[in-house]
């Protein structure tokens, strides 16, 4: 829970908040995972802001991406420089509204904020998992959301919302557990990875394996694979972005000098821009978790696992309302992939809204200030919330 700070930095927050720790699965008991091995106990990391009403159905569950935690907003401490990584969307009167909603966030299993991962310790052998750790997906995930759910005894939730990889986990939401979801909202996303994301992602892997300290996996120890992790990020928050966004905030200026160095420096502000991304994604991420849930994002195939390849049929026992969102500028994830998972729904007759916001900044668009989205969601969460009133 939180305790309430009318105002901070970036105006109303939901002030210091808690991270939490939910364990489940306990042996003999563990979870049956999708590839058919077991795995417990299980820990996952978890926030909640706002007050669960005495209905009960007011709960939202935002799902993060990649890289993302439970800390969606607030601060740790009053010292904190930071908030949460969704602060300007996640408050009291903002888009997701903590006056009005309960909000939970938890750590994807398979991460290393908190949840069980690669570099969790193992039980059995009292040594880090590395790469002893089962194949996770994005339905085991949500598996493990759902006991949380059910420990904190929220029997219907009001909204599932996440971008990109936690988009994937709104859609599984929806699919899995139909009768459980009331709406939601995937923002960025798409039923599957197209060939270019999972080259994307393969190549950052294999600049993970090629580092001689990733030593297969079992780094915990000694040095680590930083630099292979750095490139890794490099990779991918070049797709986050966008040609628009790099020609607006860098062009080709270069970086403190009037001419080129005629070596391998930094010359330009690009370049030092992503080796400044690099060396920061090492200091608060594990390697080994970058390519567990890369993969699981890879493996990711609604169509496939629920339609027998239509998306039409995938949907067919989805019972949600949807808001769903693209952005112009993002390649990653384009607006046609959002359009084709709309157009399904639509052909089950489902509730849907759907949005392509104008915007310069890439796949990453959806984490960044736009009142536009800010008043769709708040304005969506409203409809859905007033329609379930008694």
């Amino acid at each position: 829970m939180s305790e309430y700070i009318e105002h901070d930095k970036n105006g109303v927050s939901v002030g210091l908040v808690e991270k939490q720790f939910y364990t489940f699965a306990h042996p003999p008991n563990e979870m049956i995972l999708e590839n058919g091995t077991k795995l417990g106990p299980i820990t996952l990391a978890y926030e909640t802001y706002g007050t669960l009403n005495p209905r009960r159905d007011n709960a939202i569950l935002i799902l993060h991406a990649l890289s993302g935690d439970s800390h969606v907003a607030g601060y740790y401490s009053n010292d904190d420089s930071k908030p949460g990584w969704w602060d300007i969307m996640v408050g009291p009167g903002k888009g997701i509204d903590t006056n009005k909603y309960f909000v939970v966030c938890s750590n994807i299993l398979g991460s290393c904020m908190g949840s069980t991962g690669p570099c969790t310790i193992n039980p059995e052998t009292v040594l880090p998992y590395a790469l002893d750790f089962p194949m996770v997906t994005i339905g085991d995930m949500v598996r493990a959301q759902m006991a949380l759910m059910d420990y904190l005894e929220i029997d219907k939730i009001l909204a599932v919302i996440g971008g990109s990889i936690g988009g994937m986990q709104v859609l599984e939401w929806c699919v899995k557990y139909p009768q459980k979801v009331v709406s939601a909202i995937p923002l960025a996303s798409t039923t599957r990875h197209s060939a270019l994301a999972i080259a994307f992602n393969e190549v950052a892997r294999q600049a993970i394996m090629a580092d001689p300290n990733w030593n297969n996996g079992n780094y915990y120890s000694g040095d680590k694979p930083d630099l292979g992790l750095a490139v890794a990020r490099m990779i991918g928050h070049i797709t986050y972005l966008s040609d628009e966004s790099m020609r607006r905030k860098f062009g080709r200026r270069l970086q403190t000098r009037s001419n080129f160095s005629f070596n391998f420096d930094a010359d330009f502000q690009v370049e030092s821009y992503l080796r400044y991304q690099g060396t920061k994604f090492v200091e608060r991420f594990d390697a080994n978790s970058f390519l567990y849930i890369t993969k699981a994002a890879d493996y990711y195939d609604l169509e496939y696992q629920y339609g027998d390849g239509s998306a039409v049929k995938a949907f067919s026992k989805v019972k949600a309302k949807f808001l769903v969102v693209s952005f112009t500028s993002d390649w990653l994830y384009p607006t046609y992939q959002s359009k084709a998972m709309v157009q399904a729904m639509k052909k089950n007759g489902l509730d849907v809204s759907f949005c392509e916001i104008e915007a310069a900044w890439g796949h990453d668009a959806f984490l960044l200030p736009s009142e536009r989205l800010s008043a769709l969601i708040k304005g969506f969460l409203g409809r859905v919330h007033g329609e379930i009133q008694p």
